[in-house]
């Protein structure tokens, strides 16, 4: 089922997010049937649009024969009940073919990621996501981190070339140079939350005007995690401090043990309430057992957080 433009566009704009994490079976290799039920169990916790294959699903780590699978298991599984979006990126190329990959399986719109490369100046940034948005029919997100990142200036310039530049996601948890973004492009885009684990500033975005972001915790804790985004839209305070308190401050102190962990944790996490992912590829890291442990004791306390 093709959802219209404006079911994609309220869908991301006003709701939870997420990223499930991509299956892999005890060999590696992608396991379509856990991944299935993986989708059909996010559904169930309300979630508002799905992005497979994103950062928290290891993009970088998949083949394309993985990617056609993931797109096209999401589309069968899904059926037009939420939006489905999955990640395009890498080198111009890969990413005009994913994108081809992903229309052809069904999916709604792309999360485009940002380049591989150490170093990026403005301008290649910006040409390297218009010549990308620009071969797709799909809407496009741009995701502006790490070596992506394009100002104010630059995101007006895309927003004008390509008219299926429809949100942009932040990965960066600059405040004043996101605010600059929305003044200055307006009600064009949408504007969603992106950094990892993004409840942490979430009172920060709604200030300036993003009213959602992608939950990474979803995958482990996704009845928290509503009865949190639940009460920050409502503007209960005490809940919400609560809940930062009690749950991610501790959970980003953890989170910051190693490099990687924004996805590792997550996985382990999944694993813990018995809904096994596998393990993450390399480069990640497996977290060690006394970090499972903490984590653990955190999932506990989660289910005590919600009223």
């Amino acid at each position: 089922m093709k959802l219209s433009l404006e079911i994609i566009k309220s869908a991301l704009g006003d709701g939870l997010l997420s990223f499930p994490v991509t299956d892999l079976d005890e060999k590696g290799q992608f396991n379509s049937v856990t991944f299935a039920d993986r989708l059909e169990w996010f559904m169930s916790h309300q979630v508002s649009s799905i992005f497979v294959a994103g950062g928290t699903g290891e993009f970088f780590s998949l083949s394309k024969d993985e990617y056609k699978s993931i797109v096209k298991v999401t589309s069968e599984t899904v059926k037009g009940r939420v939006p489905t979006i999955s990640s395009i990126g890498r080198s111009i190329p890969e990413a005009i073919e994913f994108a081809a990959i992903a229309e052809k399986a069904g999916i709604d719109a792309l999360l485009l990621m940002p380049p591989y490369l150490t170093e990026c100046a403005k301008e290649g940034v910006y040409e390297y996501a218009k010549t990308i948005m620009q071969s797709t029919n799909l809407p496009v997100i741009y995701y502006n981190r790490a070596n992506g990142i394009l100002p104010a200036e630059y995101i007006q310039k895309l927003a004008d070339a390509c008219p299926n530049f429809i949100a942009l996601k932040d990965g960066t948890g600059n405040m004043e140079a996101l605010n600059t973004t929305i003044k200055t492009v307006g009600s064009r885009l949408i504007y969603i939350g992106g950094v990892p684990t993004a409840e942490i500033i979430s009172e920060a975005y709604l200030s300036i005007g993003v009213n959602t972001y992608s939950s990474a915790v979803f995958n482990f804790v996704p009845d928290m995690a509503n009865h949190f985004y639940k009460s920050l839209r409502a503007g209960d305070k005490e809940t919400v401090n609560l809940i930062i308190r009690e749950f991610f401050i501790p959970f980003v102190k953890l989170r910051s043990n190693s490099q990687g962990y924004a996805v590792s944790l997550i996985k382990a996490g999944a694993k813990l309430i018995g809904k096994s992912a596998g393990d993450v590829r390399a480069p990640l890291p497996i977290p060690n057992n006394n970090e499972v442990e903490a984590l653990k004791k955190l999932i506990d306390k989660a289910a005590t957080l919600i009223k």
